[in-house]
């Protein structure tokens, strides 16, 4: 019967990696910067024991870190348990030669209502603070700071780099 080498499966990005010509880090990290700026949904992923979720959401990218609002769901079953949250920024799939996606993994936090950084945050969206005030709740906002970043990017090729390149924060 076969059985696949997991092991193997998930090093093969980390073994190419070892010979892939990689960005300095400052051009890089303004890179992933534009490609940030130039979406603004992802998909989130968090878990918790055997409990997993991923959640289409907005995003803002303020200050090097990922705000999200939500009014609340499932993803807050594993954020209770888990702050560590991976999520991903992609292009639509247009075949292998025109791969652009950004896949970062974080740690969440959640930010008190009406407190300074709550309210920059809702400035930043232009929420009236009165309109926030008239909901029945609140809405949640989730805060990510980034740890790692993975840019896929077919075009990089073209400028002599490969294709991944990891950024740690």
């Amino acid at each position: 019967m076969w059985e696949i080498d997991y092991d193997k499966a998930a090093s093969v990005w980390v073994e190419k990696d070892k010979n892939s010509v990689h960005m300095k880090e400052d051009a890089l990290k303004d890179k992933i910067d534009e490609f940030i700026k130039a979406h603004n949904t992802c998909a989130l992923a968090v878990a918790s024991g055997g409990f997993v979720r991923c959640t289409p959401i907005e995003y803002n990218y303020v200050d090097g870190n990922f705000y999200l609002f939500s009014e609340g769901g499932l993803k807050f079953k594993a954020l209770k348990d888990n702050k560590h949250v991976a999520f991903a920024i992609y292009e639509p799939y247009g075949g292998f030669h025109q791969l652009k996606s950004l896949q970062v993994m974080g740690l969440a936090s959640m930010i008190e209502p009406f407190t300074e950084e709550y309210l920059k945050i809702m400035e930043y969206k232009k929420i009236p603070v009165e309109a926030m005030k008239q909901l029945p709740m609140p809405m949640n906002l989730i805060k990510i700071v980034p740890e790692s970043y993975d840019l896929l990017d077919s075009d990089l090729k073209k400028d002599g780099f490969g294709n991944r390149q990891h950024l740690d924060v």
